[in-house]
């Protein structure tokens, strides 16, 4: 139960975050707007990683270099959201990107990448997706 809370919950916070981002682009620019957005959630996770402590430092050691790398695709994200929620607006932005995440999360599930065990897929899995992009497709007439 605690999974879905914060899945709903991150999810929330990342349409929430497209939209401030594409109205402080439209003032400053989008990679502006990236740069405020990243900077303001570096200093947010400093403050919240000072009170919970819950991690260890050696354990940087231990991380593959590749993954560190990682919140540069942000950089990424919030340029192309920004941009489409300009272009296509929030609604068929957001879908849209929910189905690229599902269809890379079953390349990566399927393939075992990153060190996640592999997973089958079957029709009804498919069948989901298809059905979501059915949704985007009706979304847009």
């Amino acid at each position: 139960m605690r999974g879905i809370i914060f899945a709903f919950l991150g999810g929330a916070c990342i349409t929430l975050q497209g939209v401030a981002n594409a109205r402080i682009s439209q003032d400053i620019g989008t990679w502006q707007a990236a740069t405020v957005t990243q900077f303001t959630g570096f200093v947010m996770a400093l403050i919240i990683l000072l009170f919970v402590r819950d991690g260890k430092k050696q354990g940087f050691k231990q991380v593959n270099p590749l993954y560190l790398i990682g919140g540069a695709f942000a950089a990424f994200v919030i340029f192309s959201e920004v941009t489409a929620i300009q272009g296509i607006g929030v609604t068929l932005t957001i879908s849209a990107l929910l189905i690229a995440q599902l269809c890379l999360t079953f390349v990566i599930d399927i393939n075992g990448w990153f060190g996640v065990a592999k997973q089958k897929m079957r029709l009804p899995q498919f069948i989901g997706i298809g059905m979501m992009i059915a949704g985007v497709v009706i979304l847009k007439f």
